[in-house]
């Protein structure tokens, strides 16, 4: 009977050992997919925010302004816009400069022009396509010129395919990673069974009958792994939101949810195909090499 418990501990400490190895590596897994996300949308978020200034010349009607923000709006590659009055512009500077701008102009007329603020979609936030489209709005007569900062847009776009291509590759190795830290924690959980692997096979067991209590045990340990490993990625999304608020900015709650099912996916992946392959290693194995 002593005996019997102690092999239920020995068995329930291994489950118990593998599985906190497998929530591990996918709270890891999880952690970096969430940083890809996050880099991701911060990227596009900053891209969004490069944009023309297109002023307008001094004598155009507001009713051609209106009809030009219309055309803008309707272009794909538009993502916002915003018409800025004569008035508008002036309260503006006056803000900046902490005192009434036309106190200085005297009888002189407001010397600042209309304009109209164009933000773009991510996709077209590039070198290429702003100056597409600043050509094609300099064919306009009412346009007197279109003012962004080229530099800036070149320094964001490279520093973006940097950033990109250095998480991709950390990606691919932190995957390999976690491939092998899974396949190695449920080969140690499997070689510590062996012996009951060829009990079974000497009372005339099947390969399919004796694999399929592993793999089941398997699928368990990668399923309920990554349950854990998402609880643990809840908890800490939920801290980071309520000490960095400014992080909502940049979050997308389909990707978050598509991201905690793919690790629940990769865990019953991983852990069922690695108890496969460790298993078929002894199924197959001379006696001898059970003591090696």
């Amino acid at each position: 009977m002593s005996e019997r418990r102690s092999n239920k501990r020995r068995v329930a400490g291994s489950y118990a050992m593998s599985l906190m190895s497998i929530m591990l590596v996918l709270f890891l897994l999880g952690v970096f997919a969430l940083l890809m996300m996050h880099a991701q949308k911060l990227s596009n978020h900053i891209k969004e925010n490069i944009g023309f200034e297109i002023v307008m010349n001094s004598n155009v009607k507001e009713a051609n302004i209106l009809y030009l923000q219309k055309e803008l709006d309707a272009m794909p590659a538009v993502k916002s816009t915003e018409y800025i009055t004569k008035d508008e512009a002036i309260r503006r500077l006056s803000e900046d400069l902490g005192e009434d701008f036309l106190q200085w102009l005297g009888n002189e007329e407001n010397p600042l022009l209309p304009s109209i603020d164009v933000r773009f979609n991510a996709d077209y936030a590039n070198v290429d396509s702003l100056a597409v489209i600043e050509s094609h709005l300099l064919e306009n007569e009412n346009v007197k010129e279109v003012y962004y900062q080229k530099s800036l847009v070149e320094v964001i776009n490279q520093n973006v395919k940097r950033i990109g291509m250095a998480l991709i590759v950390a990606s691919i190795i932190l995957l390999i990673i976690a491939i092998s830290l899974i396949r190695n924690t449920i080969r140690l959980s499997i070689y510590s069974k062996r012996f009951l692997v060829r009990s079974m096979q000497l009372v005339g067991a099947t390969e399919a009958f004796i694999r399929k209590p592993f793999v089941k045990t398997g699928v368990s340990q990668g399923f309920f792994g990554a349950i854990l490993a998402d609880i643990l990625l809840i908890i800490m999304m939920y801290w980071l939101n309520k000490h960095i608020p400014e992080l909502a900015l940049i979050q997308s709650p389909e990707i978050t949810v598509c991201i905690y099912v793919g690790i629940i996916i990769i865990g019953i992946i991983l852990a069922s195909i690695s108890t496969a392959t460790a298993l078929r290693k002894y199924l197959n194995a001379h006696i001898d090499k059970l003591y090696a």
